[in-house]
């Protein structure tokens, strides 16, 4: 590397956001991690890593974090939006403003960020834009339209940037995490047993959630994504789409294989096989006298 990469990432204050940022800095590049929660990053600074409390939802703090790079850097190499969190429900069961919400910080914060950056990496001839989407990008689960939907506009809108920006020298490279034991499940379950819990839905949710709380024992450590968000930094020509964690692979080759009705039956399979087993894995925490899972505080985990 003949001169370190500066490097803008969001959801830095935990999981995936904070291992990349760490993972980056020892690399030796000068890395700005952003989130929220500015009080969890105090390990960051610590590790050198500029810190920026930025809410992506907050045009004032998105500006802000561009003008100070640039201020200070003269340049951005690399835009990791890493930012934003999932809120399962039945469509019909979740309000519109909480909708609304999740696209404004897991598809309107992404790409305002990204406008913002876009004219210094045109300026460079160069850049790197890096989005965090999901498997739930490319697949569907009942009870997650709003979620799985801001995850298929990342997709999308990731591919036409992809083609906008290229001739400018900018790559666009989209990230799909499988299962990763992160904050991500626990709050995902507990928004979803609040609000389809006790309606129509009710069954299809107990067994929704059961199979997210399986995440905090079979889910893949966040460091398998940091990992791939090196490499897709550092590959000189990055591939279009990296992914990784638990079931990435099986469920990707799945939606692409199987017919519609096909795929919505091994989904179905796979959530009432993850509620039996996390019948059986209650019974074994209870015998065991352990306290297993516990997300009653949980926050927005990356924003």
């Amino acid at each position: 590397m003949s001169q370190p990469r500066v490097i803008l990432i969001t959801g830095a204050s935990s999981g995936i956001g904070k291992a990349t940022a760490l993972k980056l800095q020892a690399q030796g590049n000068i890395v700005y991690g952003a989130a929220r929660r500015i009080e969890k990053m105090t390990d960051l600074a610590a590790a050198g890593v500029h810190v920026l409390k930025v809410d992506v939802t907050d045009e004032a703090t998105l500006i802000a974090a561009v003008k100070t790079i640039q201020v200070e850097q003269g340049r951005i190499d690399v835009l990791i939006n890493n930012a934003g969190y999932g809120s399962y429900g039945a469509l019909e069961d979740v309000p519109v403003t909480e909708g609304e919400y999740q696209f404004k910080v897991n598809v309107f914060g992404v790409m305002r960020l990204t406008q913002l950056v876009l004219p210094l990496m045109r300026a460079q001839h160069r850049g790197r834009i890096i989005n965090v989407s999901s498997i739930g990008g490319k697949i569907y689960q009942p009870l997650s339209a709003w979620y799985m939907g801001t995850k298929h506009a990342i997709e999308g809108m990731s591919d036409s940037l992809r083609m906008e920006v290229a001739p400018f020298g900018i790559d666009v490279v989209i990230i799909e995490p499988g299962g990763i034991k992160t904050e991500w499940a626990g709050i995902a379950e507990k928004k979803l047993l609040a609000v389809s819990g006790e309606t129509a839905y009710r069954d299809q949710a107990i067994k929704v959630g059961a199979m997210l709380s399986l995440f905090d024992q079979f889910a893949s450590n966040p460091g398998v994504i940091a990992k791939l968000m090196v490499r897709a930094v550092n590959d000189v020509k990055p591939k279009t789409r990296y992914h990784a964690g638990m079931g990435a692979s099986l469920s990707l080759t799945g939606r692409r294989w199987l017919s519609d009705r096909q795929f919505d039956r091994m989904m179905t399979s796979a959530v009432n096989g993850a509620a039996k087993l996390s019948k059986v894995t209650r019974r074994k925490d209870r015998r065991a006298g352990s306290r297993h899972y516990q997300h009653g505080n949980s926050t927005n985990e990356t924003n």
